[in-house]
């Protein structure tokens, strides 16, 4: 099944077991025990019947084939696996997750210190949890990524939610301010060549999609390892190759758009240009962001997104306008 990685796979591994598991005696033959089951029934998804002693202390488990073609005078004990992997009932849903990747059973037996059968885990259940979660993780991440919580706005008061939102829409405007103010700036610059414009808001879109990939990248990254400018240095390493075939690809692309479109060169390298420098740019923030972020002791899951994208507008303002002077 799929690892959950939020905090919920800390959840005791109680929550996901049921409480049918079928229990035989290890003294029944195999007749004794098959008539035991005629008469108690089981649950559809029994795959193992566990043994216990007189006690109710699990001593083994027994296959449902192997009982089924054994010799009705032999004894249950003689035909079980005396060897039982079992979970302790302090166990997390992390832990059985571990656990069916290694041994790879159906369903594990849950026990407390008396070795009594408190539970059973069966893979069918952890899939379903895992999968849960998941989902649960992935909406996390989303509403992360544009600076809010879902647990400090789900079932909260209309006043709280808008408190929690505002703060980073606000955050929004402002560099989008600042932006339409750093375009002001270059409006010489705008005026010799009206095709800068028409191709401004892919140029922001593409450094934003770069910087949201690189920032997702590195706040996984930072679940598991502290931030160190040799993680740093490796995250780098790994990221900015890609951001320079990604930005070299596009750069080409978007210049052959232009060219054929209107079928001017300067202008066209100069877009094409600041395409490049823009996606480059973009993975470093979308790296580095996250990692100042954390090493500041603040939460690089909340505030990574908006800082990220507005870093990333801005400069990407910077390197299309400035060439595009230079050029033009």
């Amino acid at each position: 099944p799929p690892v959950p990685t939020s905090s919920s796979s800390k959840e005791s591994v109680l929550s996901i077991a049921h409480q049918n598991a079928k229990t035989l005696f290890q003294n029944f033959t195999v007749k004794e025990a098959l008539d035991d089951i005629r008469t108690n029934g089981v649950s559809e998804q029994i795959v193992y019947f566990y043994i216990v002693d007189e006690y109710q202390r699990l001593v083994g488990v027994l296959p449902t084939r192997r009982l089924l073609v054994s010799p009705l005078d032999q004894r249950v004990g003689d035909i079980m696996i005396k060897h039982v992997v079992t979970l302790p009932h302090t166990a997390t849903i992390i832990d059985a997750c571990n656990c069916f990747a290694k041994h790879k059973f159906l369903a594990f037996p849950v026990v407390n210190k008396q070795l009594h059968i408190v539970g059973v885990v069966s893979i069918n259940r952890l899939t379903e949890k895992a999968l849960d979660l998941a989902e649960r993780q992935h909406i996390n991440e989303v509403f992360e990524t544009i600076g809010v919580r879902v647990s400090q706005i789900q079932n909260a008061s209309l006043f709280r939610t808008f408190r929690f939102r505002i703060s980073w829409l606000l955050a929004t405007i402002a560099s989008g301010t600042l932006c339409a103010l750093l375009t002001s700036a270059y409006e010489l610059t705008l005026a010799k060549s009206i095709l800068l414009a028409f191709f401004l808001t892919l140029v922001l879109g593409l450094a934003e999609s770069v910087s949201v990939q690189s920032m997702t990248m590195a706040i996984q990254n930072l679940r598991t390892t502290p931030p160190s400018f040799r993680g740093y240095r490796n995250a780098l390493k790994h990221e900015l190759p890609a951001a320079l075939l990604l930005g070299a690809t596009c750069a080409c692309i978007v210049t052959a758009i232009v060219l054929i479109w209107h079928e001017k060169l300067i202008p066209a390298l100069s877009i094409g240009s600041s395409v490049f420098l823009s996606i480059c740019g973009a993975c470093v923030f979308g790296i580095s962001v996250p990692t100042l972020l954390h090493a500041l002791k603040l939460d690089p899951k909340i505030a990574a997104g908006p800082v990220t994208l507005a870093i990333t507008d801005i400069t990407t303002l910077l390197f299309y306008f400035t060439l595009a002077t230079l050029l033009l």
